[in-house]
């Protein structure tokens, strides 16, 4: 094995610490198409109400183009027949539109509404889900905070942008195309004209858009590693404090911080440019139409109405390309939080390789190690030609230093890596036939770090066995000495735990956890290091407890106070991810190997302790 920990090798390689500062060239927004094809289809389940919304942006957008056509016929007839009545009935008419435009407006809103909500939530359920089938590995490679940010703000990122971008993306290219062929059949001259402003305004927006893309997937990435080292430190906020790292801690927020506000400054500047380019454009187009509509007037080619008509339309048609600019920046980041979420989505599920695996109904507990090796990259082993034989019902010790492979092996059993070479048999099976929800359904687990949920104390203990009675649940909770100290709490075993089960003692989310794997009732009981953090007269007091638990069954017990293993069936003896000593406790001691100079070596510092 080598020398540092696997731990370590993958904090090394974490992403987290591969910090990209602004001054690097930003990633571009990768496969803009087939994201949105992705997305399109979680929108299919709503492609009928999707559909219809389309047909309401179509007839808002038909009246949004009539109003301004019918105000410049209501100028002209104003002009030639300035009668009241003539008056009313445009002016009627022209509210009757308005309204119309305002009711389908809402309509299209409200329905939009619903359909990215419905969108977003079966993203958001298939990403969640899919996350609870990856392997442990990808875990152990990435942040929490890091997903969660992909859970959340990318999520709300593709909301937000369904929630308007789709309506006003249509009704803008609409808006344009129906602009310019009203605008060509009022005057051809005067449209072309006004169009002298569209070169300057595309190679603009050209130039915009070009770099607003990258920046705003920069910023997705850099909020993630920010919200990630955020829920880091928020974890680990007594070893800071205890270490007096408040400062240093400060300064590397600030630096975070700051490539975040960096990567946003560009973002929403370049996106800022945008509607002032519009309005320069818009008034620029407004004083050709004035100028130029003025002659083209006096000279009998064009009606006063045109112009009135052209004015409204010139704004109309800056507008939607306004419009358009924006939505393409609010796409593009959407499309950027949606490729982070689709990149979660793509990685290899846990089960992808158990199409010819089976269900096993009862497991009886004979485990068989034969041959195997383990590695997390591949030129650093883990675990190097592990044999050893567990028959049904013994006890199985596993001692050495810390990141000699102990844990590594119970994973290799649970079935949360993969051995790389060798085989693992389970009552004559390979374990690689059995499908990993059998196999851990009858697996008990109590670790060294307890992890409790933000729920009853009742409930934390039920998590072994949902179908548990209450009274089945305060049994094994009496049985792990776990009742008495429950009782003293105000609500009992109502009790509502904070997250992680802060709020009690270390030791007592660990009885807990102990009273958890009882209630389970397991064929392979696994302990890591579960007593590390009860003191000795409470070890004592669940030690006759643990006994009942493992009767019955195999079980695996990772320790290094050797006075909780002594009287295991075999001692494997782990180092640098090989078994170097099998035996029981004294077969071991007469070997005067590595064990029993562990043996030794505790026994002297006990013997130093009581003296003292």
């Amino acid at each position: 094995m080598a020398k540092s920990s696997p731990r370590r090798e993958l904090t090394s390689q974490h992403p987290h610490r591969r910090h990209q500062g602004i001054g690097t060239k930003p990633p571009k927004v990768e496969n803009v198409w087939s994201t949105l094809a992705r997305i399109w289809t979680y929108i299919r389940t709503e492609k009928k109400l999707f559909l219809f919304v389309l047909i309401i942006v179509v007839i808002s957008s038909v009246l949004s183009l009539l109003g301004p056509y019918l105000l410049g016929v209501a100028v002209d007839k104003i002009i030639a027949d300035p009668i009241t009545e003539t008056l009313l009935q445009m002016v009627g008419l022209l509210l009757a539109v308005y309204f119309l435009h305002s009711v389908t407006s809402w309509l299209q809103n409200y329905w939009m509404i619903g359909i990215s909500q419905n969108t977003v939530f079966s993203m958001r359920n298939h990403l969640f889900s899919h996350i609870q089938r990856l392997p442990l590995l990808f875990f152990q490679k990435r942040q929490h905070g890091e997903l969660m940010s992909r859970l959340t703000n990318d999520m709300d990122n593709v909301s937000r942008t369904l929630n308007s971008a789709v309506i006003q993306f249509t009704t803008s290219i609409l808006t344009i195309m129906g602009t310019i062929a009203i605008m060509i059949w009022l005057s051809p001259l005067l449209t072309l004209l006004t169009m002298t402003t569209v070169p300057v305004m595309y190679f603009g927006m050209k130039w915009i858009t070009k770099r607003t893309g990258r920046y705003f997937k920069d910023q997705q990435k850099h909020l993630g590693e920010m919200n990630g080292y955020v829920e880091e430190i928020f974890s680990g906020h007594q070893i800071i404090k205890m270490y007096s790292q408040e400062k240093r801690v400060i300064d590397d927020f600030s630096k975070k911080n700051e490539s975040l506000r960096n990567a946003s400054y560009w973002a929403q500047t370049y996106s800022g440019f945008i509607p002032k380019l519009m309005n320069m454009l818009n008034n620029a187009s407004f004083a050709i139409i004035v100028g130029a509509g003025g002659i083209l007037a006096l000279n009998g080619l064009i009606s006063i109405g045109v112009i009135v008509t052209f004015t409204t339309y010139s704004r109309q048609f800056t507008r939607p390309l306004n419009d358009l600019a924006n939505q393409y920046n609010m796409i593009l980041s959407a499309v950027a939080g949606a490729e982070r979420v689709f990149q979660i989505i793509d990685e290899a599920e846990e089960n992808e390789n158990d199409k010819d695996t089976e269900d096993i109904e009862q497991i009886k507990g004979d485990i068989v190690f034969d041959s195997v090796y383990f590695s997390y990259e591949d030129d650093q082993p883990i675990l190097k030609n592990i044999n050893f034989h567990a028959a049904k019902g013994e006890t199985i010790a596993l001692v050495g230093p810390t990141g000699a492979g102990k844990t590594t092996i119970i994973s290799l059993l649970s079935r949360f890596y993969e051995n790389d070479e060798g085989h693992i048999y389970i009552d004559g099976k390979d374990i690689k036939t059995i499908t990993r929800e059998s196999l851990r359904r009858q697996m008990g687990v109590v670790l060294q770090d307890s992890m409790l949920f933000h729920t009853t104390i009742r409930e934390n203990i039920r998590y072994g066995r949902l179908d548990a009675t209450d009274e089945e649940v305060e049994k094994v909770a009496r049985a792990a000495h776990a009742d008495d100290f429950i009782k003293r709490l105000p609500d009992g075993y109502d009790t509502i735990l904070d997250s992680d089960g802060k709020g009690i003692s270390h030791g007592q989310r660990q009885l807990l956890s102990i009273a958890r794997a009882m209630l389970a009732d397991p064929a392979l009981l696994i302990l890591d290091e579960a007593t590390s953090s009860i003191d000795t007269v409470t070890e004592m007091k669940i030690s006759a407890a643990l006994q009942t638990l493992m009767q019955g069954c195999t079980s695996f017990v990772i320790a290094h106070r050797l006075n909780t293993i002594r009287n295991a069936d075999q001692i494997l003896v782990v180092s640098e991810g090989d078994i170097i000593e099998q035996g029981n406790h004294r077969e071991l001691l007469k070997k005067k190997g590595f064990y029993a100079d562990l043996v030794y070596t505790q026994t002297s510092e006990q013997y130093i302790l009581k003296k003292c």
